[in-house]
């Protein structure tokens, strides 16, 4: 018999990963799977964290983040969107995943439900599922005009035992981008019946349209049941430092401190004075990245639309386009032989979840030079892709 749960036993694997496996071992494949840049994190964050490795700061931190952090965190805040945030409601986590986790452990209980508007990110559902939680997916809307929320159909898909909304805004993969005026409806319907939203804003500094995104919190209440998910992976190229923060609702905060202390008991120091000088001094290297992704931007789409079979969904927001083949609805074959044949990988929509289904996501934060090699390889690969 088995130790471990049956229901970990059958819990999906990542359909990313399994086409990113698929490329291990050849040579040449421009990667597009995952999100991420191609160039490593800036020297001026690195400096601060070798510096602060070398004055000795190898202890253990306090579990929300050391003070100077938080207080970063905070002024970032009040420099981006103009809100002030006490101490007692930030936390520093190991990574945005880590949030995104502590808040489901927080949360999520066996017989509750979580709502999550898709396509999404696939760690979510799995995070929710770990926790005993059914998952109810809500499918934006998509056509020429891009991507849309239907708030009808969230709201009808809640009941009684709805604990919590999931919204990804700008999203991964879609881009998708809540406005102002949805957001206060959607918060007005959970406060009316004390459901919280988990507000995903990993991505909000890359946007295309505007200064930032709109964030949850500069309309919440600080009593209100709104859980704000943040990264230092995607504005400062820091995926692999695995750090992040989570704003949570006034109260809570001994609460997460319980829940960092049982998971990760704190992160590493000298790590997190990297992350204050990403805070501090990093607007002008997160301008030029999100100027270099718009160019990346301009390449795929403009390559996209000149492609046969091809249909784009237009966003202005993330670091991602999703698109579908004409004749294609098995994307998972078509990707994994995208790498094989035209050494390009890509990530297929059925990774995503409800309302992604024959589409491809392709991460465009990539330099100029591979991005047009991508796009010659693509034009040829889907002219002759046959479908089998």
């Amino acid at each position: 018999m088995s130790l471990i749960r049956p229901d970990i036993q059958a819990l999906a694997d990542s359909q990313i990963l399994e086409v990113w496996r698929e490329g291990q071992g050849i040579e040449g494949v421009i990667g597009m799977w995952a999100g991420e840049a191609d160039i490593p994190t800036p020297a001026f964050i690195c400096e601060a964290a070798a510096k602060a490795l070398a004055e000795g700061h190898t202890f253990y931190s306090d579990n929300r983040g050391i003070p100077p952090l938080r207080q970063a965190l905070r002024d970032y805040h009040h420099r981006i969107y103009g809100i002030d945030l006490p101490d007692s409601r930030v936390a520093i986590t190991g990574s945005g995943m880590n949030s995104v986790m502590l808040v489901a452990q927080a949360i999520a209980r066996a017989g509750d439900n979580i709502v999550a508007i898709s396509p999404s990110w696939p760690n979510i559902c799995r995070a929710m599922q770990i926790n005993n939680a059914a998952i109810r997916e809500v499918s934006l809307l998509h056509g020429n005009a891009g991507w849309g929320l239907d708030l009808d159909a969230v709201f009808e898909a809640c009941d009684e035992h709805t604990r919590m909304i999931y919204i990804a805004s700008p999203g991964n993969p879609t881009g998708f981008m809540i406005e102002r005026e949805e957001a206060e409806a959607l918060l007005a319907f959970c406060r009316e019946r004390r459901i919280a939203i988990m507000s995903d804003e990993v991505y909000h500094r890359i946007v295309y349209d505007r200064d930032h995104a709109f964030s949850f919190l500069e309309i919440a209440r600080p009593d209100d049941p709104v859980f704000v998910i943040g990264t230092f992976s995607k504005s400062w190229a820091m995926t692999g430092w695995r750090m992040g923060w989570l704003v949570f609702p006034e109260g809570w905060a001994a609460q997460f401190e319980k829940l960092i202390q049982f998971n990760t008991s704190g992160g590493q120091a000298f790590l997190q004075y990297g992350a204050i000088a990403a805070l501090n001094d990093g607007d002008a290297f997160t301008a030029e990245f999100v100027e270099r992704c718009r160019v990346g931007r301009e390449i795929v789409n403009a390559r996209l639309a000149h492609m046969p079979r091809v249909r784009n969904i237009p966003n202005n927001g993330s670091f991602y386009v999703m698109f579908a083949i004409d004749g294609v609805a098995d994307t998972m074959t078509f990707c994994k032989r995208a790498v094989r044949e035209a050494r390009i990988g890509m990530a297929p929509g059925e990774a995503f979840g409800k309302g992604a289904e024959g589409l491809v996501r392709l991460c465009y934060a990539k330099s100029p030079e591979n991005l047009a090699i991508a796009m010659d390889r693509l034009e040829s690969f889907v002219a002759t892709y046959d479908g089998a």
